[in-house]
This record gives structure tokens, C-alpha cells and sequence, in this order.
């Protein structure tokens, strides 16, 4: 039986910067963080393989957001040496009961980001808009209908 679902996003280089802005935006509480130089050390021979490179102890290498509804957000940054793919590929949704609170969300998603839909009503929700953060995700924002 799966128990949950949560997306994970992954940066290249700022998932601190980008941990705190989703605190912040999404009302969300940081239960949890672990850098690539907290991690604890393997002295496996496969270990090697993933050996840290100097000056990267402090990306993230997991971050944990529990949102008011009990919904996880997981960040971190990509291993170091491994290629970044921009978080275009991902869309995520996120669904209120409260109009206010959904512009509320919208809005500070949206600063430094584009539009690419403005919040309006739609034939399935009272108020729906996307968007893409200035990291590049996209999101929408939808409000139950009632």
C-alpha cells in the first residue's frame, strides 16, 4: 500500500536558498536538513566512486518541508558531478479551500518568476493560475471547487 506521495526537487547548487524561499512561500516548517558533508562516511571501495569533491560539504543533500496539510516537500541539490536537469520537467499542483490563501501562495510564487496563467476562474475551480518560480518550477494553483 503506498502511504504518500511527495515531489522532490533538486537544484544545482542553491536548494538552501531555494529550501528557505518554499518555507517561506508555502507556510511550510523545515523539519530537517542534511548536507553532502554531514552525511556519514562509507570506506567501502564503492564508496570511492562517490567520493566528494572539495568545497561541496555544504550542498544539500536532503531537506524535508512539511506543509499545513501534512504533504512533504523534498530538496536537495544533484551530487556533485552529476548533470542538472532544470525543474521544468516537474509541474506541481497545489489545491486550497481558501481563495485568499491560494493568491496569497500564488503571488509569492510568482515574484521573481513568470506567469503563465493569471489567477482567474475556470469551468473546474473558482480560481486557477500557473506559473514558473525564479528556479524554474512550475506550478499551479487551483481552489476546490465548491
Amino acid at each position: 500500500m503506498l502511504t504518500s506521495l511527495f515531489p522532490y526537487l533538486n537544484f544545482d547548487g542553491n536548494a538552501k536558498e531555494a529550501m528557505h524561499y518554499y518555507v517561506e512561500a508555502l507556510d511550510g516548517e523545515l523539519l530537517g536538513m542534511t548536507t553532502f558533508g554531514e552525511a556519514p562516511k562509507d570506506d567501502s571501495a564503492a564508496a570511492e566512486e562517490f567520493s566528494l569533491p572539495p568545497g561541496v560539504e555544504d550542498l544539500v543533500m536532503n531537506a524535508q518541508i512539511k506543509l499545513k496539510n501534512g504533504a512533504m516537500l523534498m530538496i536537495s541539490d544533484v551530487f556533485p558531478g552529476m548533470h542538472f536537469q532544470p525543474g521544468n520537467h516537474i509541474s506541481l499542483t497545489l489545491t486550497y479551500d481558501d481563495v485568499e490563501e491560494a493568491r496569497t501562495v500564488f503571488n509569492r510564487l510568482a515574484e521573481g518568476g513568470s506567469i503563465g496563467m493569471e489567477l482567474q476562474q475556470t469551468f473546474w475551480s473558482p480560481l486557477y493560475g500557473s506559473l514558473t518560480d525564479r528556479y524554474g518550477v512550475e506550478w499551479q494553483i487551483s481552489v476546490d471547487a465548491v
